[in-house]
C-alpha cells in the first residue's frame, strides 16, 4: 500500500478520536503554560523572542519514552536527521546540515549544545534523560553563536537543581529486550547551595538479525551520569555548574545487500562513544548598570566508529572481497565567554535601548585515526582549530508598540591541519554575522516580527585517508535569511500560535558529495567529501498550534513546508543538479496530536507525523520514501506514581533514515544501485516512573 493510501485513513481517525473526546469534554478550558528559553542572550518567554524556534519539553519526551534527541525531532518543523551509525549522528534545519559523512565533521551547520558544553557534530552524545527541554533555534545564528551555527541551533537544558529535596526513579522495558534504569536526586546541601544528580542505563538487542552469526545485531548499550550544582554565594554573584558523563556502546551493522533487517556481517561494526564534560557559569549582578556572566566550558570525547564494509562474510560468492574500516577520534574543546548584559539603569538613550556585548573563544583539537584494509598502514591526522569572536545586540524601543533588535558578531577562525600522507595546512580567515530585526508587539502575547539575518560557516578539511589532495580543503559558506512571523497566544491563552515564512540565500554552498573508486580486486571504494557549489535557495514556513479545547482535552500540531533548489552545480558523478532540491530537505512535515483527560488519573495521547520523500544525497538522485507515523501512550497516575504504556510507529511502516548509490554486491557484478538504512520498526513498552 503506498503512502497516498496510509494518510487519508489515519488522519481521519485521529480526527474522529479527537472530536468524539471534544464533545465528551467538560467545557472548562485550561489555559497554555509560558514557554522560557535560555538559548538566548538573556532568558526569554518563547513568545517574545522574534525567531522561530521550537521547545519540545519534558513531558513530551516522558509520552514517547524519548531516550535519544532523535525520538522527538519530527515534532519539530523543517527538521530532519541522518544516521548512518547506531544513532541520528546529524540534523538538518530547513534542509541544511550534514548528511552522511562516516568521519564526524569538525565544523557543523548545525550547531548542538549540552548544558552551555558544544557537542556539535558529535550527536550521539544527546542522551533525555533528566532534560527540562530541547530548543531548536532555526536559522542562522550569526550573532549569538556564529560559525557551528549557519542553519540554526539545538540546544539541550538538563533540570536546575531544586531548592526542596527530591529524588526519583524509572524503571523500563519494551520489545527487542530493551530494559533500563534510572534516577535522580536533588535538594539543598546547605543554604544557598542546591544539587542535582542523575544518572540512566539503557540497553536494546537491536532491530535487526545477523543470519551468519545467528545473534541480534545493532544492539544498544547507552549509559549517562549528569551532576549540578547552583550556588548563591552572596546577593550579588550566583555560580552554575554542570558535570556529565556519557558512554555509548552500540553496534553498527544497519546495511544488508537486500535492504532488509536481515545482516550477513562476519565483522559486525562498533559505533562507541565516552565524553566527559563540564561547564561553570558566573552570574554577577554587583554593577548598577549592567549585569556580568563569565562563562567556560570544556568536553574531552572518545568516538570509535567501524563498520564491515563489505557487509558479508568470506566465502560468501567468489567474486566478493573482505573488508573493514575503522575511525578513532579523540575529541577535546575548551571554550571561556565574557558577556555584559545591561540593566534598566544601564540601558542606554534615556533607557529605551538595552544591549548585550561579549567576547567568546573557542579551541578544537581532533585527532583521527584510520584502519582499513585496503590501506597499507594506519592513517594520522591531526586538526586544531581556534575561534575567537567579538559581539554585540541591542533592542531598542521605538515609538507606540515597535522595536527594533540589532546584532553583529566578528569571528576569526584559524585551523591547522597535518596527516601522515604528509599533507598540511593552515588557513584562517575573518568571518561576520548579524541580523537586524522590526517587532511589533500586538498585545502583551503577541508578537509580529521581520527580520533580516546572516550566517556563515567557515571551510574545513575533508579528512578521509584515500582522498586525493586538491579534494581535502574547502571554502567557507555564508547565508542571508530573510523570514517574518507571528506568535503568541489567543483565545484568553488557549490557543498558542508560531508562525514564520522564510527565504535563505546561499552562497558558496558546502555540499557533502561522494565517489565510486574500482579497486584492482574489481570491488568498488565509497568516498565522501565536502565541496563548494555555487549557490541555492531554501524558502519555506513553520507553523506550531497548541490548543487547551478543555480542560480535558489539547489539541497540538506542527507543520513545515520546504521549498530547496541549487543553483549550477555539478555533483562529482558529472551531473548537472541546476535547480533540484537539495539533500534531505523534505518538501513538507507535518505531526498533529490530541492529549485527552480521560479521568482525572488517566491520559491518553495519539499523534500522528510523517514526511514527503526526500534525495538522500548530492551525489546522486535516489530518493527515500514518504511516510506516515503513528504513536501513542496511555497515562496512569496515583499519588507519586506514573505508569506510561506507549508505542511508536504502531503500523509498522518501514522507512528510512540512510541512504546510499553504489555497487557492493558481488552477484551482480559490484552494479550500482540503492542502498538503505531502516528506521525504527514498531516499538512498544512500559514505564514507571516514580518522584517524591
Amino acid at each position: 500500500m503506498n503512502r497516498h493510501s496510509h494518510l487519508p485513513r489515519y488522519t481521519l481517525l485521529a480526527l474522529a478520536v479527537i472530536t468524539a473526546s471534544a464533545a465528551q469534554a467538560q467545557t472548562k478550558a485550561n489555559t497554555i503554560e509560558e514557554i522560557v528559553v535560555t538559548a538566548d542572550f538573556r532568558q526569554t518567554t518563547l513568545d517574545n523572542i522574534p525567531a522561530s524556534i521550537s521547545v519540545l519539553d519534558s513531558k513530551l519526551m516522558q509520552q514517547k519514552n524519548a531516550l535519544h534527541l532523535e525520538d522527538v525531532l519530527a515534532d519539530a518543523p523543517n527538521v530532519n536527521f541522518t544516521s548512518g551509525a547506531s544513532r541520528a549522528r546529524y540534523v538538518q534545519l530547513r534542509g541544511i546540515g550534514d548528511t552522511e559523512e562516516f568521519v564526524e565533521p569538525l565544523n557543523s551547520a548545525v550547531g548542538m549544545l549540552i548544558d552551555g558544553v558544544d557537542f556539535s557534530g558529535i550527536g550521539a552524545a544527546a542522551m533525555l534523560y533528566d532534560m527540562q527541554q530541547v530548543e531548536i533555534l532555526q536559522g542562522p545564528q550569526g550573532t549569538r553563536y556564529g560559525s557551528n551555527a549557519l542553519a540554526g541551533l539545538i540546544n539541550l537544558q538538563s533540570k536546575a537543581p531544586a531548592s526542596t529535596q527530591q529524588y526519583g526513579m524509572q524503571v523500563q522495558g519494551e520489545n527487542y529486550q530493551g530494559r533500563g534504569l534510572a534516577g535522580y536526586v536533588s535538594g539543598p546541601l546547605q543554604d544557598g547551595l542546591n544539587y542535582r544528580l542523575s544518572a540512566q542505563s539503557v540497553r536494546s538487542d537491536g532491530f535487526g538479525m545477523n543470519t551468519f552469526l545467528h545473534k541480534p545485531t545493532n544492539e544498544r548499550d547507552e549509559k549517562t551520569v549528569r551532576a549540578a550544582l547552583q550556588w548563591q554565594l552572596d546577593p550579588t554573584l550566583q555560580l552554575d555548574l554542570h558535570a556529565g558523563f556519557i558512554d555509548v556502546d552500540n553496534g553498527y551493522d544497519a546495511f544488508a545487500l537486500d535492504n532488509s533487517r536481515n545482516t550477513l556481517s562476519d565483522q559486525p561494526g562498533r559505533d562507541m562513544q565516552r565524553s566527559r564534560y563540564a561547564s561553570v557559569q558566573a552570574t554577577s549582578t554587583a554593577f548598577t548598570d549592567f549585569t556580568v556572566e563569565a562563562l567556560a566550558s570544556y568536553a574531552n570525547s572518545h568516538v570509535h566508529y567501524g563498520y564491515d564494509e563489505d557487509w558479508t562474510y568470506a566465502g560468501f560468492h567468489p567474486d566478493g572481497y573482505a573488508s573493514t574500516d575503522l575511525y578513532l577520534r579523540d575529541h577535546e574543546s575548551k571554550s571561556a565567554e565574557l558577556r555584559l548584559l545591561s540593566s534598566p539603569q544601564g540601558a542606554l538613550f534615556n533607557g529605551r535601548t538595552s544591549w548585550v556585548a561579549g567576547v567568546y573563544t573557542l579551541h578544537v583539537d581532533a585527532g583521527l585515526t584510520r584502519i582499513y584494509t585496503y590501506l597499507p598502514g594506519r592513517f594520522h591526522s591531526e586538526h586544531s582549530t581556534q575561534r575567537n569572536a567579538v559581539y554585540a545586540d541591542t533592542t531598542t524601543m521605538l515609538a507606540g508598540p515597535w522595536s527594533l533588535d540589532v546584532g553583529v558578531r566578528s569571528e576569526r577562525y584559524s585551523a591547522t591541519y597535518a596527516d601522515s600522507n604528509q599533507l598540511g595546512f593552515s588557513p584562517g580567515e575573518n568571518l561576520y554575522g548579524g541580523k537586524v530585526s522590526f517587532n511589533y508587539q500586538l498585545a502583551k502575547n503577541q508578537l509580529l516580527y521581520a527580520s533580516l539575518s546572516r550566517g556563515y560557516k567557515n571551510g574545513g578539511f575533508n579528512t578521509d585517508g584515500t582522498l586525493d589532495a586538491d579534494l581535502r580543503e574547502y571554502g567557507s559558506e555564508s547565508l542571508l535569511n530573510y523570514e517574518a512571523g507571528f506568535k503568541g497566544s489567543l483565545f484568553n491563552q488557549r490557543l498558542n500560535t508560531r508562525a514564520a515564512v522564510f527565504y535563505m540565500d546561499r552562497k558558496n554552498v558546502q555540499i557533502q558529495s561522494s565517489t565510486t573508486r574500482m579497486r584492482t580486486d574489481g570491488s568498488a571504494e565509497f568516498l565522501m567529501f565536502t565541496g563548494n557549489a555555487a549557490a541555492g535557495f531554501n524558502r519555506g514556513l513553520e507553523l506550531s498550534l497548541d490548543f487547551a479545547a478543555s480542560s480535558s482535552v489539547r489539541l497540538y500540531s506542527s507543520l513545515g513546508l520546504l521549498d530547496s533548489e541549487y543553483k549550477n552545480f555539478i555533483n562529482s558523478a558529472g551531473e548537472n543538479l541546476d535547480g533540484r532540491a537539495q539533500a534531505q530537505a523534505p518538501r513538507y512535515q507535518y505531526s498533529v496530536g490530541s492529549t485527552l483527560q480521560l479521568q482525572h488519573n488517566l491520559s491518553l495521547d495519539v499523534n500522528l507525523q510523517g514526511r514527503d520523500a526526500y534525495y538522500f544525497s548530492d551525489s546522486h538522485n535516489v530518493r527515500s520514501n514518504a511516510y506516515d507515523l503513528l504513536n501513542a501512550s496511555l497515562i496512569w497516575t496515583i499519588n507519586k506514581w506514573q505508569v506510561t504504556v506507549w508505542g511508536r510507529n504502531l503500523t509498522n511502516q518501514d522507512y528510512f533514515v540512510h541512504g546510499f548509490y553504489f555497487g557492493n554486491d558481488p552477484r551482480d557484478g559490484y552494479t550500482s544501485k540503492r542502498y538503505t538504512q531502516l528506521g525504527e520498526p514498531r516499538r512498544y513498552g512500559l514505564t514507571v516512573n516514580w518522584d517524591f
